[in-house]
């Protein structure tokens, strides 16, 4: 009875690994634009001990499903990517379809999901932890940590930079079914090391900006307000895909 099932069947199981990956990516990306166009402003005009108990009770939680919708967005695309094939090879192991317009763009859509799900784990909440720790001893009458401050501007950062980034992202991860596949025919792209050059200036360049760069300057300029991440991640969508036409078009 099960086998007649057609969720059960190979493109059945396909269709609910994309759609889980839709969902926990909707939750992920749905709470890092909270947090950059919504919470952080908002932040900034409550007084320090509303701002201490907001992060107790609601920062703390929102980051929880933050982190694992993450995990869970990651998990569920690189299933798709093994289970999907090309010419009887899973795709994410199937160097031929990366030279394709499809496996090209799914490829880059994921090394910036995989590079914001790093910065998620390995930056924001490791930092965010200190903070919220820090709100909860100030709040139990303890003494403030001085360097919860710092930690906060590290997240900060590299939460911008997800943010900034995931405009490309999600050009890159739904042109893949929607509008890149029209790129070659299915044959493999010409020039992809200019096209690799340019994404590899762009991608090592931002991400290094927000990891290394702890001063208030030209380059940390679009991270100091959500409107400027949001112009950031706008230009960036469209230079990249500058990028793309000029070199494939």
């Amino acid at each position: 009875m099960l086998a007649e099932i057609q969720i059960f069947e190979k493109f059945g199981v396909d269709f609910i690994l994309r759609w889980g990956h839709v969902v926990v990516g909707i939750a992920w990306i749905g709470l890092l634009y909270y947090f950059n166009f919504v919470q952080v402003p908002a932040f900034a005009d409550l007084e320090p001990g509303t701002r201490n108990q907001t992060v107790d009770k609601l920062a703390s939680r929102a980051l929880w499903w933050f982190r694992w919708a993450a995990a869970a967005t990651l998990v569920f695309g690189l299933l798709l990517a093994i289970h999907q094939e090309y010419e009887g090879d899973a795709q994410l192991f199937s160097p031929d379809y990366m030279k394709t317009g499809q496996g090209l763009s799914i490829t880059v859509g994921m090394l910036l999901g995989i590079t914001m799900f790093l910065n998620v784990w390995l930056v924001i909440w490791p930092n965010q932890k200190k903070v919220i720790a820090n709100a909860r001893n100030v709040l139990s009458g303890g003494e403030a940590d001085p360097g919860a401050a710092a930690a906060g501007r590290k997240a900060l950062l590299a939460s911008r930079q997800n943010a900034i980034f995931s405009f490309a992202m999600l050009l890159f991860m739904v042109g893949t079914a929607h509008f890149f596949l029209a790129y070659g025919g299915g044959d493999p792209l010409p020039d992809r090391g200019i096209f690799w050059a340019i994404t590899l200036v762009l991608w090592v360049g931002l991400e290094a900006n927000c990891l290394f760069n702890r001063g208030t300057n030209l380059g940390t300029w679009m991270y100091e307000n959500h409107k400027r991440a949001i112009g950031a991640a706008l230009v960036l969508a469209v230079v990249w895909y500058a990028a793309w036409e000029i070199v494939f078009g």
